[in-house]
């Protein structure tokens, strides 16, 4: 079917509104936020329900032409970028904007893939409920992105990654078909558990259109306290600390170096270091319970001073306000941003035992040193799940281009200590457009060979989103 035959068989369904083939409309699509790939694609499809989703799919298929399911755009690793021949159509949903249903009861929120995770944690705290799945990009990243990246973020230590808030799913198949897995029973052992396989597969399998997610209990008494350490190490002692006082507590557990927090304070307006001197780490804990009148501020307190008198905190402050709060997170969300502006960067989202996170930072950032001589190593992150976010800012004064053509050997130096401690090199942020080649060797032999068996059987035309995870 010719190109033009297609666009206007889809405008037919979609209308003018949801179909976008002006160059200047459609370039803010083709280029990821970290600016590491620019596409061209002929059309940017904007359906205004999951019918016309699926009809739009099913013409694409008819045509053989490929797909690339796009929300929020915020990907870190090119999964939501079309390829430079420009022969693939986006399909985004942003249009998909609709809170279905939310139960105080049952604990659910039904809500449609284009919903970003900020609205829906707006509209779960109207029914006093938490949904509890913060990252860095929430207010822009969709819910059908998050899903389909299987998102980590701050709250993973209590909460687990976003598939484990998944009771049900709604998904546009490749050939055009609508499963309705929208279902909120806690309880369903009927088969295989399909809404997993397209949790985490980056829209490679199927668009999804829809989600149920569980909720919980809004808190009533929030913790948070930003603390100076000497090492990862004294970190760790921090957060075991934590974890033998009040495990159940224990909301979020983030790791900061100086290096990365020295970014921050230079770049981000408004950022200010609330403690009386740097130090070379930092940790930001929060605590939070839905229990009123629980003296979490008590406990928070307690342990502080008896890290404070064994060495391991060298100096903390705790949040006397919402404001401070906020002030205190946006030390930590603001990283990647502050890399951003102080240059080039090298990003490695991985995750060891979080035993091993000390060792891992202490070693990987040797292994680049030594390759690179003046690179500079911004470990930050999930400390209390082990995924650290494990960057390499280019040389002050070097050249961003000579930086970021050695990704792949300072990439493969990470990974070979990552392997060294039985890690994973992908721990949330997906494998995309830039990682597939690291598959065979991390994941080959029967592990891949049945990644590909199902993605031959769900989507056998090899239409959605080509070139991303599988290589």
């Amino acid at each position: 079917m010719p190109e033009s035959v297609l666009l206007d068989a889809i405008r037919a369904v979609v209308g003018d509104r949801g179909l976008l083939t002006d160059r200047a409309d459609t370039a803010a699509y083709t280029q990821d936020w970290r600016r590491l790939y620019q596409g061209r694609t002929s059309a940017v499809i904007r359906p205004g329900s999951t019918a016309e989703l699926a009809e739009v799919v099913r013409l694409c298929a008819a045509a053989g032409t490929p797909i690339v399911p796009q929300g929020g755009n915020t990907s870190m690793v090119g999964g939501a970028v079309p390829n430079e021949d420009g022969s693939e159509l986006i399909v985004c949903t942003a249009r998909l904007n609709r809170i279905r249903d939310l139960d105080p009861v049952d604990m659910t929120l039904t809500l449609e893939s284009g919903v970003t995770l900020q609205a829906a944690q707006l509209a779960a705290a109207e029914q006093d409920c938490l949904l509890p799945l913060s990252i860095s990009s929430e207010g822009t990243a969709q819910i059908g992105g998050v899903l389909a990246t299987n998102a980590g973020g701050n709250n993973t230590v209590r909460y687990g990654n976003a598939r484990d808030l998944v009771l049900g799913l709604e998904v546009v198949l490749p050939d055009g078909s609508i499963w309705n897995g929208l279902r909120r029973l806690r309880k369903d052992n009927t088969g295989y558990c399909l809404r997993q396989l397209f949790v985490g597969s980056e829209g490679t399998l199927g668009i999804i259109t829809a989600a149920v997610l569980k909720l919980v209990p809004q808190p009533k008494e929030t913790a948070v306290a930003l603390c100076g350490v000497a090492s990862p190490e004294a970190a760790l002692d921090l957060f075991t600390r934590f974890q033998a006082h009040d495990p159940a507590s224990v909301n979020a557990f983030e790791l900061m170096s100086d290096t990365g927090m020295s970014f921050v304070l230079r770049h981000i307006p408004g950022a200010m270091l609330p403690l009386q001197n740097p130090a070379p780490f930092y940790v930001l804990v929060e605590l939070a319970t839905p229990r009123p009148s629980a003296g979490l501020r008590d406990g928070l307190e307690q342990v502080l001073e008896q890290a404070l008198e064994a060495g391991t905190v060298q100096d903390a402050v705790i949040a006397e306000s919402e404001t401070q709060r906020a002030a205190i997170w946006k030390l930590r969300e603001e990283h990647s941003e502050a890399q951003k502006r102080e240059g080039a960067s090298i990003k490695n989202d991985v995750s060891v035992p979080v035993s091993k996170v000390p060792a891992f930072i202490r070693k990987a950032t040797a292994a680049c040193e030594k390759l690179l001589p003046g690179v500079r190593a911004v470990p930050f992150g999930h400390m209390g799940d082990g995924n650290i976010h494990f960057n390499l800012e280019q040389p002050a004064g070097s050249d961003a281009a000579w930086f970021l053509a050695s990704d792949h050997a300072i990439m493969d130096a990470v990974n070979d200590v990552v392997r060294e401690f039985d890690g994973s090199f992908s721990a949330e942020h997906g494998i995309g457009r830039l990682k597939p080649y690291m598959m065979p060797d991390w994941r080959g032999g029967a592990e891949l060979a049945l990644m590909q068996r199902i993605k031959a059987a769900i989507d056998p035309g090899g239409i959605m989103n080509p070139g991303k995870v599988l290589p």
